[in-house]
């Protein structure tokens, strides 16, 4: 999958669990926990400033804040997560190619380039812990392109609610 996704700049890597997080770990702890891997991903990317976005359906205003991730949009600068708990799908859409769906879950680390066309939306858990990383301190701004492509897919997830298709005969 890394080198399929490296086709269309998409950095993939997939971070064995090497820490040990409680469910209720606030922010700070987990940032304390990561914070080698977190500087080097600063030094790597150019990155300045990281923090946890933790999604559940308990969230205040959930149903917002994934309007605001389920409309295709890009960035002036990379998208970098790396997911800590729970799963999601990118729906990331090259120029000029179809669109490729990624299925996020922990241990992932994904990073969609700037300027990248993409969407995001939750598996039907709607959880995701993730640990964000910035180039710009003000965070993530998108610009949405309003090409209605958002609109054609489903947030589709494969983990445990995936039925095996059976073969016949």
């Amino acid at each position: 999958m890394t080198e399929h996704l490296a086709r269309f700049g998409i950095d993939y890597e997939r971070w064995p669990p090497s820490h040990s997080i409680s469910d209720d770990a606030p922010a700070e702890e987990i940032l304390a926990t990561y914070a080698k891997e977190i500087d080097q991903l600063k030094a790597r990317g150019g990155y300045v400033t990281a923090d946890v976005i933790d999604v559940n359906p308990e969230t205040p205003g959930l149903e917002a804040m994934l309007a605001k991730f389920r409309r295709e949009h890009w960035h002036d600068e990379d998208e970098v997560r790396f997911i800590i708990a729970g799963h999601g799908l990118f729906h990331i859409h090259p120029a000029q190619q179809p669109v490729i769906s990624i299925e996020v879950e922990a241990g992932d680390l994904i990073r969609v380039p700037r300027g990248t066309w993409h969407w995001f939306d939750l598996c039907g858990d709607r959880r995701i812990r993730a640990i964000r990383l910035f180039q710009d301190a003000a965070g993530w701004t998108p610009h949405y392109t309003d090409s209605g492509v958002d609109e054609n897919f489903l947030p589709v997830c494969f983990g445990a609610s995936f039925i095996p298709r059976t073969s016949a005969g």
